[in-house]
């Protein structure tokens, strides 16, 4: 493992030079519990196709040589996937004023050493570029008595507080995805989290 690391910061087109990098962190990342996602590149491709199609979303990679280690996304929420604007918009809020933080993944070996709040600054900062105001991400929701979840796990929850993010169990979704040994992709209840960015 490198001491030094570099981030790397790109925007709408030029997130497909590095679709592999980011898609095979996702996969790898999100195989983990809460998500036990059981991805493939092509499902990636199409996730990730609304990144590439906005010239005001972010993507932050971390590389360490020649190794990308982590990444983070964001892009306006009026650009999101149609299922993450609809509480928003059953709801009457402005999506004009929201960023959509999608993730933050890191290795496991790379956690604990600052890149999660990182993550968070350079998206705030870029929302901020961008005149938005309200910064927004959901997390998946799983039965705390799962049998899947590992021993000890600690959840993000104090983490998110700390940077300012209040959950809002108004405001969920649903996505599908496979779950690790499912035949078919199901339905996932997730819920949002909101900070509203304070005055520069």
């Amino acid at each position: 493992m490198s001491t030094e690391l570099v981030f790397e910061k790109l925007s709408g087109g030029a997130i497909a030079h590095r679709l592999m990098e980011l898609a095979q962190l996702r996969i790898t990342v999100f195989r983990e519990w809460p998500y036990l996602y059981e991805g493939t590149l092509a499902n990636e491709a199409e996730y990730l196709q609304s990144y590439i199609d906005c010239p005001r979303s972010l993507v932050v990679l971390v590389w360490d040589g020649a190794r990308c280690v982590g990444a983070s996304t964001c892009l306006p929420l009026a650009d999101a996937h149609a299922e993450m604007r609809q509480p928003f918009e059953v709801a009457g809020m402005d999506l004009a004023r929201i960023d959509y933080f999608g993730e933050s993944v890191l290795l496991p070996e790379y956690r604990g050493r600052g890149l999660g709040v990182a993550f968070f600054k350079h998206r705030e900062d870029h929302a901020r570029s961008l005149g938005l105001d309200l910064c927004a991400f959901c997390a998946v929701d799983r039965d705390p008595c799962d049998r899947r979840k590992p021993a000890g796990y600690a959840g993000n929850d104090s983490f998110w507080e700390h940077r300012g993010y209040l959950r809002q169990p108004q405001l969920h979704c649903s996505f599908s995805w496979l779950d690790l040994g499912e035949t078919e992709k199901s339905s996932k209840s997730m819920t949002f989290w909101l900070r509203q960015l304070p005055f520069a």
